[in-house]
């Protein structure tokens, strides 16, 4: 048999990819096919990264070209990982998930649960299929900012196989470490064990279509964040954080983290939260109380979009403690904020 680009095509269309059960032609996974006299040179993008898998697939390949075009042709195959925003339908995991987009911040208190509320209910409001996963193992939010206090997800049988059914509340289907445990009770886990109970939310949890799945992240940069990032397949990240200083060192190191070479998630952008504080009797003042502009210019050096600056709005402070979502409210300040915040986020990942 000639050696041309179609009969190497026709001898890898007989390799399957062991994790996706489709051969890598029709999956798309072989890229830059080249033929120099009786060697063949072409890569394969796999969904395991890890070594052994890499190196099957390189074995596996080589035994179909063997197979098909003979032993005097020789081939260099390069294997390399699937990237983390690929395409939902080649995903091993959450294949019915359009967008997953974690949300993140350095330290603690500068109100990533917040947004992240905020965000997931005015997704919702503009017709989007939201789901939202918090990942805050040591201190949960959202059964409280979607007034979930108290409840349980229930079970569903799905093929024969039960799964987590997520509980809906204005529109966006959430889990939560939060439901699984009293919330007076403190949660004390080792590492290995919390990473193991939030990969059960993931897998084993029938969220259904989604347009978007926002996860909550612990703040910090640690095992947990490594994990998460690693085995879930991100389309993006956000990076929340505050004007002062001490925040600003910590949101650098979140958006480095996703930088990383063995993560290479994009950051879709920084938000940042408590930027001043407007007095309901001066509506027309500003008080930088955390400084000014401080999260403006990191996204600026750090060459990422500055989603929103969201002041410090004492309505917002109490509808996440009743439960119902700033965005929700008609016509306040508050809300017209985060609609314009939801807006870009949306404009921005479309465009990623």
């Amino acid at each position: 048999m000639n050696l041309t680009i179609d009969n190497i095509k026709l001898a890898l269309s007989k390799v399957i990819e062991p994790d996706l059960h489709k051969d890598i032609i029709t999956l798309g996974l072989v890229d830059n096919i080249q033929i120099d006299e009786n060697t063949v040179k072409f890569t394969v993008k796999i969904s395991n990264p890890a070594m052994h898998s890499r190196k099957r697939m390189q074995e596996a390949c080589e035994f179909a070209i063997e197979r098909q075009l003979g032993k005097d042709v020789k081939t260099n195959v390069t294997v390399e990982a699937l990237p983390k925003d690929r395409d939902p339908s080649i995903r091993t995991i959450l294949p019915n998930v359009k967008h997953i987009v974690a949300i993140a911040s350095g330290k603690g208190g500068v109100g990533k649960s917040t947004i992240t509320t905020n965000l997931a209910a005015g997704l919702a409001k503009m017709g989007y299929k939201v789901g939202l996963v918090d990942a805050d193992i040591y201190g949960p939010s959202a059964p409280t900012m979607f007034d979930l206090v108290g409840e349980r997800p229930q079970g569903v049988e799905v093929n024969g196989k039960t799964f987590i059914k997520p509980i809906e509340s204005y529109g966006v289907k959430i889990l939560s470490i939060g439901f699984f445990s009293d919330p007076d009770q403190a949660v004390v886990w080792r590492g290995p064990m919390a990473t193991k109970a939030l990969n059960q939310l993931f897998k084993d949890a029938h969220w259904e279509d989604l347009d978007y799945l926002l996860i909550d992240l612990p703040p910090g940069t640690g095992d947990i964040h490594l994990t998460l990032v690693q085995n879930i397949p991100l389309s993006g990240a956000i990076v929340i954080t505050t004007p002062q200083e001490v925040a600003l060192a910590d949101a650098r190191k979140g958006i480095n983290m996703f930088n990383m070479d063995s993560i290479k998630v994009p950051v879709i952008g920084l938000v940042e939260n408590m930027a001043w504080f407007t007095p309901a009797e001066l509506p027309e003042n500003k008080y930088y109380i955390f400084g000014k502009d401080g999260g403006k210019n990191l996204a600026e050096v750090m060459n990422i979009p500055l989603l929103a600056q969201i002041p410090l709005i004492q309505s917002v402070r109490e509808a996440g403690d009743v439960g119902r979502p700033a965005v929700l409210q008609e016509n306040t300040p508050s809300a017209k904020i985060f609609e314009e915040f939801v807006r870009t986020f949306v404009e921005k990942v479309e465009k990623k």
